[in-house]
C-alpha cells in the first residue's frame, strides 16, 4: 500500500483502471491475517482511483464497505468467477474454493452494497461445463450479476497433458 500511494502520488502518474486479481486471487486465505488487499484498496478509494477486480474469494464481502464507498463514485466493478453450478464438479476442479452458491451469494452481496458485478465463465469446458452457460448466466442475473464474459478453455503446451490426465 506504502508502494502504491508513493506511485500514485508522483507527478508522472497518468490514471487508469488499476486490476487487481487478474494473476492471482488478490483474497487468498492469508488475507484475513496480512490485510494487503484491503489496504491496497483503502489507499485506491483516498486517491478516488479506479479500479477492477477478479476474484472467487468469499473474503471479498469483509470489504465491502470500501468497494461500496468506491462503486458509489463509479471507481469500482468486480468479477466473480463461476465455472460451473454443480457443487461436486466445482470440488473437483477448484478443491478449496468457494462453492458455486457461495459465489451467487458473494454477487448477491455485492449488488446489494451498490457494487458492478460481472459474471467470469472461466473456462469453459466443452463437453464437461458448456452445457451450463445458459443456467450459469441466469443464476448470476438473479444474483445481481449486470455483465457476463466467458473464456474457453485453453490447453496450450504442457497443460493439455496435465488437463488430460486430471480428467
Amino acid at each position: 500500500a506504502r508502494v502504491l500511494e508513493r506511485e500514485l502520488g508522483k507527478a508522472a502518474y497518468r490514471v487508469a483502471p488499476l486490476a487487481l486479481g487478474s494473476n492471482t486471487d488478490p483474497w487468498q486465505p492469508i488475507e484475513s491475517q496480512y490485510r494487503i488487499t484491503r489496504s491496497v484498496l483503502e489507499v485506491l478509494r483516498k486517491w478516488q482511483h479506479p479500479v477492477t477486480i477478479t476474484t472467487r474469494g468469499a473474503l471479498v464481502e469483509r470489504d465491502l464497505d470500501i468497494l461500496g464507498a468506491m462503486a458509489a463514485q463509479g471507481l469500482c466493478e468486480v468479477g466473480v468467477s463461476i465455472t460451473t453450478l454443480d457443487a461436486g464438479l466445482a470440488r473437483a476442479m477448484e478443491p478449496r474454493a468457494p462453492t458455486p452458491q457461495r459465489r451467487l451469494a458473494m454477487i448477491r452481496a455485492m449488488s446489494a452494497a451498490g457494487v458492478p458485478v460481472r459474471l467470469m465463465m472461466a473456462p469453459v469446458i466443452p463437453g464437461l461445463t458448456d452445457h451450463e452457460i445458459e443456467p450459469i448466466m441466469a443464476a448470476a442475473r438473479a444474483a445481481g450479476a449486470r455483465v457476463a464474459w466467458w473464456s474457453l478453455l485453453r490447453l496450450p503446451h504442457e497443460v493439455s497433458a496435465l488437463f488430460q490426465d486430471w480428467l
